[in-house]
C-alpha cells in the first residue's frame, strides 16, 4: 500500500515537472529558500503540538525532496529512487548494532560509533558536514555534541557555568573599555559558554530561545491588544503604561 502511494506521488511530481509551466521552470536554487521554509513549518507544527498540521507540513517537506530529485534526474545526476538508496545503505552501515553483529550498550556508545563510521567513509574531521549557512545557534550546539562525541568534553556540568562566568566577566571587562569588535568577541564566547552548558543540563538552546521568542511575542501583542482598545497604538503610549499591561500579560503567558 505505501509502495504503491508513494509511486502514484513520484508519478504525480514528475508530471508536473512535465506539464506545469511553472514546475518546469525551477532549479535546485529557485526552490531552495521554500525548502527552508518547509522545514521551519515543520518544526513550528511540532511546537505547536498539533498532528494534523504536522502531518500537512511533513508532506509538503516530502514534496521538495520529491521536486528536487525530479529535477536532478531531468539534469542527469540522480532519481529519487537513488536518493532512497542511498539514505538506507548509510541507515544500515551506521547501524551495525542493529544490522550486522555491533555491539552498543547505551546511546553514548551508539553516537560514539556513529562518528567513527563516518571517519571510515573518508571524513577529515568530525566537524564535517555542519552546514555554514544554519542558524549561528544551532550550529554551534551541534559543533559542541560533535566534539563531545569522541570525548572533547567538560567532566562536570559545574566546571561548565565557571566558564559561563568566567566569559560574562570578561564582557564586562570589555564594555567597560568600550571596544567594539572585543565586546562582540566576548559575547560570542558568553553565548557560546551558555550553549555548552544549556547541552549539559539535557536543554536544546535553539527550542528554548524559539520557545522564549515566542513567549515574548504573544506577551508583547497583549499590550498592542490592550492599546487597541483604547484606540492608542504602541507608538502612542509610554513605557510605564507598557509596563503595566506587560505583567498582566506575564499571568497569562508564563
Amino acid at each position: 500500500m505505501v509502495d504503491a502511494t508513494f509511486k502514484e506521488f513520484v508519478e504525480i511530481m514528475r508530471r508536473l515537472r512535465n506539464e506545469c509551466p511553472w514546475d518546469k521552470e525551477q532549479t535546485h536554487e529557485s526552490i531552495a529558500g521554500n525548502t527552508i521554509e518547509e522545514a521551519y513549518e515543520v518544526v513550528q507544527a511540532i511546537d505547536d503540538n498539533d498532528p494534523e498540521e504536522l502531518k500537512k507540513e511533513l508532506g509538503d517537506l516530502l514534496l521538495h525532496v520529491a521536486f528536487h530529485s525530479a529535477i536532478a534526474e531531468d539534469n542527469g545526476n540522480f532519481t529519487i529512487e537513488d536518493v532512497i538508496n542511498a539514505i538506507m545503505e548509510k541507515l544500515i552501515r551506521r547501524h551495525p548494532h542493529v544490522f550486522s553483529d555491533g555491539k552498543a550498550a547505551n546511546p553514548e556508545e551508539i553516537a560514539q560509533t556513529w562518528e567513527a563510521i563516518k571517519m571510515n567513509e573518508g571524513r577529515k574531521s568530525v566537524l564535517e558536514g555542519i552546514p555554514q549557512a544554519m542558524p549561528a545557534l544551532l550550529r554551534a550546539h551541534r559543533i559542541q555534541e560533535k566534539a563531545a562525541k569522541v570525548g572533547f568534553d567538560w567532566e562536570k556540568k559545574s566546571d561548565v557555568w565557571k566558564k559561563v562566568e568566567e566569559e560574562i566577566h570578561e564582557l564586562s571587562h570589555e564594555v567597560k573599555h568600550d571596544d567594539l569588535e572585543k565586546m562582540e568577541s566576548e559575547f560570542g564566547d558568553v553565548l557560546f559558554a551558555l550553549i555548552n552548558y544549556a547541552r549539559f543540563i539535557g536543554i536544546n538552546p535553539e527550542n528554548a530561545l524559539r520557545k522564549t521568542t515566542t513567549k515574548f511575542e504573544k506577551r508583547f501583542s497583549y499590550i498592542e491588544e490592550k492599546l487597541a482598545e483604547q484606540n492608542k497604538k504602541a507608538t502612542d503610549s509610554n513605557l510605564a503604561e507598557m509596563d503595566a499591561y506587560w505583567n498582566e500579560s506575564k499571568k497569562i503567558y508564563k
